[in-house]
């Protein structure tokens, strides 16, 4: 698999796709093998940067008085310590969840953090995870962070043996996703046990479009 066979894909998959009154997501899916992925050791879960990044991801700031206005200015929705005790309605928090792609944290407030997110952020991964530098000192540079968490993805393979990320929209280059799909591919075997033994198959796909195959 390489760039050629992936912007050939992406064409194919263009060409079938119905036109659509909406700008269609262009999704990467991959199907794995051969992982037992009870097993800890063999699912996969990291963080990795990309070069092209196609949307404007929701930053969310969880911080005491040291970081608050950093958070208000650089941060799209700014949680400030004194609130935390506001948030015992489910609900509520399940809307923050919703409308936020990354959650900041204090590193002092973890604790607060997890008694009071932690049941609704823990299932669906929107925890304040440090492997992507989402749990940060008192002196810390939100607004490099916004701008760094704009350009990283999360890999995470933990219950169903599938990859499943959105690259781009219709208006996307396919040269662009191209070199971003053959980047996470890449992280991706060098991740698996079985490095390319471990995939199944790979695919491009448009939100509506039926799925064209890469390998």
């Amino acid at each position: 698999m390489n760039n050629k066979d992936v912007i050939t894909a992406l064409k194919k998959a263009r060409e079938g796709a119905k036109k659509r009154k909406f700008s269609q997501t262009i999704e990467l899916i991959i199907n794995f093998r051969g992982l037992n992925l009870k097993n800890p050791e063999q699912q996969l879960d990291f963080y990795m940067p990309i070069k092209h990044p196609w949307k404007e991801l929701k930053v969310c700031g969880i911080v005491g008085g040291e970081l608050l206005e950093e958070s208000k200015k650089s941060l799209d929705t700014t949680v400030f310590s004194d609130e935390l005790g506001s948030y015992s309605d489910k609900k509520k928090i399940k809307k923050l969840a919703k409308a936020h792609d990354y959650f900041v944290a204090q590193a002092d407030l973890m604790p607060q953090v997890a008694t009071t997110f932690g049941r609704v952020f823990g299932p669906i991964g929107k925890m304040p995870n440090p492997k992507a530098g989402c749990v940060v000192p008192p002196n810390a540079n939100l607004e490099a962070l916004k701008q760094k968490l704009n350009k990283t993805i999360n890999v995470s393979v933990k219950t169903v043996p599938l990859l499943q990320l959105g690259m781009g929209k219709e208006e996307s280059k396919d040269e662009d996703m191209a070199e971003d799909i053959m980047s996470i591919y890449d992280q991706v075997i060098h991740h698996l046990p079985g490095e390319k033994q471990n995939i199944k198959s790979v695919y491009v796909k448009l939100t509506m479009g039926k799925p064209e195959r890469i390998e």
